[in-house]
């Protein structure tokens, strides 16, 4: 009994920490898909720009 509130503890730091890996993972997704879309349209952009220009 007298070692419960340092479980307790490290179970929060472990749920605190597991959740910010998540949100972290999906943030950096996000991020990387929306580079991703705005890289292809200025490709797409850039083509049709070339294409009119000829």
């Amino acid at each position: 009994m007298e070692y419960r509130n340092y479980i307790i503890a490290a179970y929060a730091v472990f749920a605190i920490v597991l959740g910010w890996d998540f949100l972290a993972s999906r943030l950096q997704i996000r991020r990387e898909l929306r580079n991703a879309r705005q890289r292809a349209a200025r490709g797409a952009a850039r083509s049709t720009n070339s294409d009119l220009s000829r």
